[in-house]
């Protein structure tokens, strides 16, 4: 099948910020203090992360391309910066299809705010969304692409809306087990069913980080801890299936790094960093394939 066969095109009005909004807070992994800007962008310039800590003040796009490590989270990096943890954000400004965006940083890490991306939704809602007049190119599949790995499977089927489904399974969780979720995704749905949702980690797998120094900022008041079939939060779960919801959030932002828009019905199973972002650079390459046989 050649790459003009998989996919059609329509367009739509690019989108950015109103006004400029800041938030601060503490990195997760780092623990360090850090604030963030989110300023409008012009057309055509896409989402663009700044280290305004920076001597030269360096700036990164958010591209699949840039993504250097996945431990537990997604890190961009160009060079000797880096800039950690950016899913969480990415997810909410995929979700409410904001196509330009400059995105200045006072320090290494977004911060983690409650774990969740409301942090980020509300934070877009107050900076307020303007449409701007270039519009872009939206791809439709028309055939499936797959990525897999053991275990972890996730796939891109052809669809009149975009969708995430996600079945999580953790068989040595007394709890988690198996949950699924799936959601048709626009903001309305994204703000109610999907931004609360919190990181989330086994005691048994995040203790040991923590012990190392490799989780300096997590609380329990950043992230749902789960021990046995116990959840040790003292509020606990903002929603019975939070963290399959949760998945689905970092997939969603995980996805924002290809950086094109598109309309899929995208379908994981036991999916992390890695593998959401070899799936995004998968995307990508088929997107390039087709760019360069419509030209």
């Amino acid at each position: 099948m050649s790459p003009s066969d998989k996919f059609s095109t329509s367009r739509k009005h690019q989108r950015s910020l109103k006004n400029a909004v800041s938030l601060s807070g503490t990195g997760l992994f780092t623990g360090m203090k850090s604030e963030i800007k989110l300023r409008p962008a012009p057309e055509g310039t896409g989402i663009v992360f700044q280290r305004m800590d920076l001597p030269d003040k360096p700036k990164l796009p958010a591209l699949v391309e840039y993504v250097q490590e996945t431990p537990r989270c997604t890190i961009l990096g160009s060079g000797n910066f880096q800039i950690q943890t950016v899913e969480h954000i990415l997810s909410a400004i995929k979700a409410y299809e904001i196509d330009n965006l400059l995105i200045e940083i006072e320090g290494p890490e977004i911060p983690s705010c409650d774990g969740s991306s409301m942090p980020f939704v509300e934070l877009i809602e107050n900076g307020g969304i303007v449409t701007q007049s270039q519009t872009k190119k939206i791809h439709h599949l028309e055939a499936p692409i797959f990525w897999s790995r053991g275990d972890v499977h996730l796939v891109a089927l052809p669809s009149e809306e975009f969708r995430i489904s996600y079945t999580l399974n953790y068989p040595n969780s007394d709890l988690l087990k198996s949950q699924f979720y799936t959601i048709h995704v626009d903001e309305e749905t994204y703000k109610a069913e999907i931004a609360p949702a919190r990181t989330f980690s086994l005691y048994e797998e995040v203790v040991p980080l923590i012990e190392k120094g490799n989780i300096k900022g997590g609380r329990l008041d950043n992230a749902v801890i789960i021990k046995g079939d116990s959840i040790l939060n003292p509020e606990g779960v903002r929603y019975k299936d939070e963290m399959v919801r949760h998945k689905i959030l970092d997939l969603i932002g995980d996805l924002c790094l290809v950086g094109q828009s598109f309309i899929a019905h995208v379908i994981a199973i036991r999916s992390g960093h890695f593998s959401n972002t070899s799936f995004a650079k998968e995307l990508v390459s088929n997107f390039t394939m087709e760019n360069a046989n419509a030209n």
